[in-house]
């Protein structure tokens, strides 16, 4: 049984997002929170929060189940890009250079390997 969390519009570029999100894809979820705890980016401390959410939300999915003991891991983890905020920023000669204030989205499913071996 997988579970599912979502993170929407986090003010953080797509691509300083996906830095710490390919850290965990695939791994146990024990070590992948073990990894953002320890990684120093202002995004780890989001995605930790997201993957807590949604081990939360596989414990309420499977009352009386224990995470430690049915192996959740990252099953997947994706980065899209959200909106654009659109700023201009004074430039020489009356211009102006637009600044791109970008967010994302982030979905995280979570698995147990032991459903993965019983549906195969």
């Amino acid at each position: 049984m997988e579970a599912i969390a979502k993170l929407n519009n986090c003010p953080t570029s797509p691509r300083k997002m996906r830095l710490v999100v390919d850290l965990i894809r695939g791994e146990r979820v024990e070590k992948a929170l073990s990894i953002l705890k320890f990684t120093n980016k202002e995004a780890a401390i989001r995605v930790e929060k997201l993957l807590l959410s949604a081990i939360k939300n596989w414990e309420s999915k499977n009352e009386g189940a224990r995470p430690e003991e049915n192996q959740l891991f990252v099953k997947t983890i994706m980065v899209d890009g959200g909106r654009q905020l659109k700023r201009l920023r004074p430039a020489p000669q009356g211009r102006g250079y637009r600044i791109r204030k970008r967010s994302n989205h982030v979905t995280l499913i979570v698995d147990s390997k032991s459903t993965e071996t019983t549906q195969n």
